[in-house]
């Protein structure tokens, strides 16, 4: 048996707060706290009121709330996939499913970069693995200025093969006082991803016409309707999409993206009999590519060696 003294424990790394390292960023009534395990937006104010759904620094972050989703977001069907004509196995990180969610880095320790009063940037390296045997480098950067947080998440491919890529951000929305029902949604989103209901395996592209629970393009409550799925079909102005969520009241908070994010996965946090959770904010997720993209291709980034590729969304208060 070995024996470790209390001596030989790093204090420094003791002390650490269960979500990591603690960075603050503020500027133009915003402040934001960045975690450093998953490079996780923990808490984002506007004048001391919530934009998302907070947790506690010395909490175990509560599922992805608030992780950088990479290098997949969403769902790969079964964990199975093929990739330059070589079939691979992922570890089912959501056995309930059956599936392999929302990429490896949730749980990971990412470095400083640069801290400033206003911004800071993360990184970490994926290593090849099994079910993902590519080396790629992720770069994340949170940055404060008039317009709100804009988050920037960037891959660069360090390997001798390419690498299927796509990544996303799990902020939850938060309007205001009250729950996701009490809450007004735009989502100027033409078209939705169906699935299944056990697994929320993809089905089929549909219009929302046919679909009008999920149809948000014209702003209106939530009320009880659940919501799980990816949207596209996307209506921009100058390039951008907004999403925006406000209360009766007319203040809230919007999140948008630009054509690099042709996605938008919405869920409206249902966890019933769990009353402190359940529909307290609505997770709005920019994505590059939809649910099991790594097995339809679709929208798929494909990093050669030595590429980059990055994608940026931006919350603000309404």
């Amino acid at each position: 048996m070995v024996d470790v003294s209390s001596a030989a424990v790093d204090l420094a790394t003791a002390a650490r707060p269960r979500s990591g390292r603690q960075l603050r960023i503020e500027g133009h009534g915003y402040e934001a706290v960045i975690a450093s395990v998953g490079a996780s937006l923990r808490v984002l104010t506007f004048d001391g009121r919530d934009l998302v759904v907070p947790f506690d620094a010395d909490e175990v972050r509560p599922g992805y709330r608030g992780t950088t989703l990479a290098p997949w977001p969403n769902r790969i069907v079964d964990g199975k996939y093929t990739f330059g004509g070589s079939e691979h196995q992922l570890a089912l990180t959501e056995p309930a499913r059956g599936q392999a969610l929302h990429g490896l880095l949730a749980w990971a320790e990412f470095e400083d970069r640069l801290v400033l009063d206003d911004r800071v940037v993360l990184a970490a390296v994926i290593e090849p693995q099994t079910g993902y045997p590519f080396r790629v480098e992720v770069e994340v950067e949170y940055r404060i200025d008039v317009d709100g947080l804009r988050q920037t998440v960037t891959a660069h491919n360090l390997g001798a093969d390419a690498a299927p890529w796509g990544t996303g951000p799990h902020p939850y929305l938060v309007a205001g006082p009250g729950r996701v029902d009490d809450w007004t949604l735009t989502l100027p989103a033409s078209e939705v991803l169906t699935v299944t209901p056990d697994r929320l395996s993809p089905v089929g592209l549909e219009a929302v016409s046919a679909h009008p629970e999920w149809d948000f393009r014209a702003a209106r409550p939530i009320g009880d309707v659940f919501i799980d799925h990816a949207f596209t079909g996307l209506a921009r102005t100058d390039g951008v999409a907004e999403v925006r969520l406000v209360t009766d009241a007319g203040t809230g908070v919007a999140i948008t993206f630009d054509e690099r994010c042709p996605w938008v996965q919405v869920h409206t946090a249902d966890n019933p009999g769990i009353d402190a959770i359940h529909r307290i904010g609505l997770a709005v997720e920019p994505m590059t590519c939809p649910p099991d993209a790594f097995n339809s291709a679709t929208d798929l980034v494909v990093l050669e060696p030595g590429a980059t590729h990055a994608a940026s969304w931006r919350i603000a208060a309404v």
